[in-house]
């Protein structure tokens, strides 16, 4: 099972990638169809999810050894990065602060301000990050984000660890001396 997945780097990367384009898709169901609006953090999330998508799409695509283990490694670590701002909404909204601190919604900013003030602001935080609008199974979209980027984080590391020759060798290597 474990060399299905990890002995097909391209195959991984690509079943990462499309894992990121069916929970883009699902952001913007909610967001165009259900109606929710996406708070600052939310944007910075998916900003995370487009670029681990890009980053594992690119590295399938590629044959060459050395640009799928980058891929694969700036896609950690735009996975470690969504996780940290998924966890950082999931505690704002376990312990919601007594004054919303993260600012305006981002639609708001961008008619409001132009570009080059706004795209910081987004950065910094502009709606209602603490508000719960959706939930399944008793976890908000937050915390299911957490949990996807945590997920991917760990098939990345996988990948990396049995790419550099620490899984297979331990699993393939017969020794000829006995």
């Amino acid at each position: 099972m474990l060399d299905w997945y990890f002995g097909a780097p391209r195959r991984a990367l690509a079943l990462i990638c499309a894992a990121c384009l069916a929970m883009l898709a699902f952001g913007l169901y909610l967001q165009h169809v259900v109606g929710l609006e996406p708070c600052p953090m939310c944007i910075v999330q998916r900003y995370a999810l487009v670029l681990v998508a890009v980053f594992t799409g690119l590295a399938a695509l590629s044959k060459g050894r050395g640009l799928q283990l980058t891929g694969a490694t700036l896609a950690l670590v735009m996975a470690v990065a969504g996780a940290y701002t998924a966890a950082r909404q999931s505690w704002l909204q376990w312990y919601p602060p007594e004054v919303v601190s993260c600012g305006r919604d981002l639609y708001g900013m961008i008619e409001t301000f132009p570009l080059k003030r706004a795209l910081p602001m987004i950065f910094r935080g502009g709606g209602d990050c603490t508000q719960i609008d959706w939930t399944f199974l008793g976890l908000s979209i937050a915390n299911w984000s957490f949990i996807s980027f945590v997920v991917f984080g760990l098939l990345l590391l996988g990948l990396l660890f049995w790419r550099s020759g620490g899984g297979r060798a331990q699993s393939g290597s017969v020794s000829k001396a006995a």
